[in-house]
């Protein structure tokens, strides 16, 4: 019979927009959920005052004592959880990073005042030597000018031990050096941080999307330091594009090492990356909103574009719906504040 504007319905078996009716009915059928719960905040630290970054509009060197301050406002939001990224002097850097590991550096001061501060905090750090490099590489660079991936592993849990020894909840090896979660692990049990937690990138490709970060940090590669043979990319130990499978070959790897945690990076380019990973194991996944993906939506943005909020929150939904279980993103405090809205 006609429908209440004198029309014959069609004769159809399912209709699916019964389900998107209203605001209520789309709630109850809503298959993936973004909270504040599930995100992760990447901060920078260096020595000095606060001072804005160029390369990353809205983000900030901080120092000590605005660190903590932010994080507590972040915390304060909801968001539970941050990963600490140093801006190093460069009369600090040498070829083989030892400022990575020195008990009184600054990672593991900001830890300290970090977990002082707010002891709920889960406090991650960032474990690989490019910040400490004057090489700009997270390894170390032999003589034959190649990155040396023993050397790197035994440099990498020498920091790791520093982190954990400080107070760290999680560290996070972002290095892509072989074998190094498994050092990593064996390191903090032989002396006694067994329930220092390890986020292993697991998945971190050799991607364009990092410049705004590396500028951050003044971290890229310098191939004329010193007059050696230093690589230009990192390509010879981040992983190519191009390539899917290889990732589980990296899972099944960290995960016979011990990690807790698994990571893929960057996140918006590679989700088909992120939901092979997350079918693969049942640990936690993880996936790194870089600061080529923050910058795109920030310029968007800005332009008048696209809507910042509304493409935030539409982002981070399809990490989350592609199989992460938390997101690190620089917009992690004003996605917790429209979430709470």
């Amino acid at each position: 019979m006609p429908d209440t504007h004198g029309h014959n319905p069609l004769d159809l078996p399912s209709r699916p927009r019964r389900n998107r009716r209203t605001p209520a009915i789309r709630g109850l059928v809503r298959e993936t959920h973004l909270s504040a719960a599930h995100l992760v905040y990447p901060l920078f630290v260096h020595e000095g005052g606060d001072e804005p970054i160029d390369a990353m509009p809205g983000q900030t060197r901080w120092s000590l004592a605005g660190l903590v301050a932010e994080a507590e406002r972040a915390h304060a939001l909801g968001v539970p959880a941050v990963v600490l990224f140093p801006k190093v002097a460069a009369s600090l850097k040498t070829p083989g990073g030892e400022e990575a590991h020195n008990p009184e550096g600054l990672i593991p001061r900001a830890v300290a005042a970090l977990k002082q501060a707010l002891p709920g905090l889960c406090v991650i750090t960032d474990v690989a030597l490019d910040p400490y490099s004057s090489d700009g590489h997270d390894g170390i660079v032999n003589d034959a000018g190649v990155v040396d991936n023993d050397a790197s592993v035994a440099a990498l849990v020498r920091q790791a031990l520093s982190h954990a020894a400080a107070g760290a909840d999680v560290v996070s090896p972002s290095d892509m050096m072989d074998g190094r979660v498994g050092a990593i692990r064996s390191a903090l049990d032989d002396a006694g941080y067994t329930d220092t937690g390890i986020m292993s990138y697991t998945a971190k490709y050799a991607s364009a999307c990092y410049g705004p970060f590396r500028g951050a940090l003044d971290s890229a590669p310098r191939p004329a330091s010193g007059g050696r043979h230093i690589p230009a990319d990192k390509a010879t130990y981040q992983m190519d594009p191009a390539n899917a499978r290889e990732a589980l070959r990296e899972l099944d790897l960290d995960v016979q090492e011990g990690a807790d945690i698994v990571l893929v990076k960057p996140a918006g380019p590679y989700l088909d990356v992120v939901h092979r990973v997350r079918c693969a194991t049942d640990l936690p996944v993880a996936a790194y909103q870089v600061s080529g993906e923050y910058v795109m939506i920030k310029s968007a943005a800005a332009a008048g574009h696209l809507d910042e909020r509304a493409m935030v929150l539409e982002t981070l939904m399809g990490i989350r719906r592609a199989g992460a279980d938390l997101v690190l993103t620089y917009f992690a405090p004003q996605a917790a504040a429209w979430l709470a809205e």
